[in-house]
């Protein structure tokens, strides 16, 4: 089985690309389904690096409204995805939510059309429903700070809830990592690396 992860942070040497790394090392290490020889694969998807422009723009616009094609970066991010049986997304939290770029690659990948289809005023049909999603947040404020204000519990409303599941996307995981954490960093290497170990551990 292929993963896709998907990293948004501007240091190529930040913990946020360390988690990921670890992740994508755990996947390409895990054991085959039973019943096959075949090992699984991981390709990184690293925004920054790649220079990958958030801005929705007016022919993203004319896509939305199906007056023009998508743009050919957003086809080729789709096409990504469609190759993956699950999507591991690994970010900063930023002000409580994506970071910018992250935001903006949402924005323009999850089309209508492609991730979604609106029918009617208040429904819409779901697209992505064989896909598995995996997210992974990283934040420097204390799980007292989270809880007592639900931060968290806005994110996974606004995230999991609001963009994957409106598209039928299965969360599978939503992993809060924080500072304060018992052991960190090296515990949320070690966390990362068994967690990649078990993206395809127990497929539907």
């Amino acid at each position: 089985m292929h993963a896709l992860v998907v990293v948004a942070h501007p240091e190529p040497h930040s913990l946020t690309h360390a988690i990921a790394a670890q992740i994508a090392h755990g996947i390409a290490a895990s054991p085959p389904l039973p019943g096959s020889h075949l090992g699984h694969s991981v390709e990184m998807a690293d925004l920054s690096a790649e220079g990958f422009d958030p801005r929705f723009t007016l022919h993203d616009m004319a896509a939305f409204r199906k007056s023009g094609t998508a743009p050919a970066d957003i086809v080729a991010e789709q096409a990504r995805i469609d190759r993956a049986d699950a999507l591991v997304i690994v970010y900063p939290i930023y002000w409580w939510s994506f970071p910018a770029l992250l935001k903006g690659w949402i924005d323009r990948v999850f089309t209508q059309g492609w991730a979604y289809e609106d029918v009617t005023v208040g429904k819409s049909l779901k697209k992505l429903q064989r896909l598995r999603v995996h997210l992974v947040a990283i934040g420097g404020a204390d799980q007292r700070t989270m809880a007592r204000h639900g931060y968290f519990g806005a994110m996974k409303t606004q995230i999991d809830h609001g963009i994957f599941e409106y598209c039928g996307a299965q969360v599978v995981t939503s992993e809060l990592l924080l500072a304060s954490d018992t052991g960190y960093p090296e515990a949320h290497l070690e966390m990362a690396r068994g967690f990649g170990k078990k993206v395809f551990a127990h497929p539907d």
